[in-house]
């Protein structure tokens, strides 16, 4: 693995064995967690890939981090919605940073993210589906407030999305996998959907399940 710090954002890196330029995975961690995370799965997708683990911008805790506020309530979690407006500029930015030092094979950049990172992943791709050739949503949600009307963004439609849930999250209940499937289903033309039997965590079918959907999509020639 390898720190690097990029204009914006401080990065945990795994670089690809084989070719370059390579296809992009950037990994979103989740609320609490920080760029440690996800990357830990890196060695067990596939290996022609470049992996990025970006550090979320807002400190909470000592190693403790997220990519906007958020607060647990006794009815639920509720988000800083202008702070996460702000949240994904600077991720769209970043993105945009990544892409022009890495210059990603045929372009190919997968959005890979958990909990809040699923989060952010959808609002990215709701709002430049045409930075990304696809994207896997761990454990997360749909942003509710920030939902694209009618079909979405020209370029949506054709964006692949992989989502995952566990079917005893006590932190995202299923039902919230669920819809977003529900949703997505009617606008995107490649979407799969896979519950597991865990709580709010990422189990080794699902990294399989993972590693061949990036697979299928970073050897097609388009």
């Amino acid at each position: 693995m390898l720190k690097r710090q990029h204009r914006s954002l401080t990065t945990l890196e795994l670089d690809p064995r084989g070719p370059e330029p390579a296809p992009l995975v950037i990994m979103l961690h989740g609320y609490g967690s920080n760029e440690k995370d996800l990357i830990q799965l890196a060695p067990d997708l596939p290996a022609t890939c470049r992996y990025v683990s970006p550090r979320a911008p807002v400190m909470l805790d000592m190693e403790m981090f997220g990519w906007f506020p958020i607060e647990f309530t006794p009815t639920g979690i509720t988000v800083d919605y202008a702070a996460a407006a702000l949240a994904l500029d600077r991720f769209i930015a970043f993105t945009g940073e990544l892409i022009e030092t890495f210059s990603p094979a045929g372009g190919k950049v997968f959005l890979m993210g958990f909990s809040q990172g699923a989060v952010m992943s959808y609002l990215t791709a709701f709002t430049r589906p045409d930075l990304l050739h696809g994207v896997i949503a761990l454990s997360g949600q749909l942003p509710e407030s920030s939902m694209p009307e009618g079909g979405g963004p020209e370029g949506l439609r054709a964006l692949p999305f992989l989502v995952m849930h566990g079917i005893y999250d006590d932190v995202l209940p299923i039902e919230k996998g669920r819809a977003s499937e529900h949703w997505l289903k009617d606008r995107v033309d490649d979407i799969s959907y896979h519950e597991y039997p865990v709580a709010h965590q990422i189990s080794g079918e699902g990294v399989a399940a993972i590693r061949s959907w990036i697979e299928k999509r970073t050897t097609a020639k388009s």
